[in-house]
């Protein structure tokens, strides 16, 4: 088998994949979950992408408690609380799920 080394600068400049951080930052603005353990997290809107310290600014955040049954599988918000804005470190978060606008209920 032969090593192929590409050497700098030999090949033209590709860009580089997007990181958690450019994803982030393409959805300034919108609605999202940040889901912290499988029964805890936060719904706001994604207010700012920091990357010393990593993590996130929610505005109009509201915690949430999600419960989930043998009946119903699949998570569920089960109650809210009003927190304004809240920075959210990023070694924490296990989930960010992006909200589509949907009225509550």
């Amino acid at each position: 088998m032969k090593a192929t080394y590409i050497i700098a600068g030999a090949m033209p400049e590709q860009p580089l994949p997007p990181t958690i951080f450019h994803m982030l930052e393409k959805n300034l603005g919108k609605s999202v979950r940040v889901i912290l353990d499988p029964s805890y997290g936060f719904e706001g809107v994604l207010a700012a992408v920091t990357r010393e310290p990593a993590g996130i600014w929610l505005s109009n955040a509201e915690a949430i408690v999600l419960r989930a049954t043998i009946a119903q599988p699949i998570p569920q918000v089960a109650s809210r609380e009003e927190r304004s804005e809240i920075f959210i470190h990023l070694n924490s978060v296990q989930r960010i799920e992006i909200l589509h606008s949907t009225p509550r209920r």
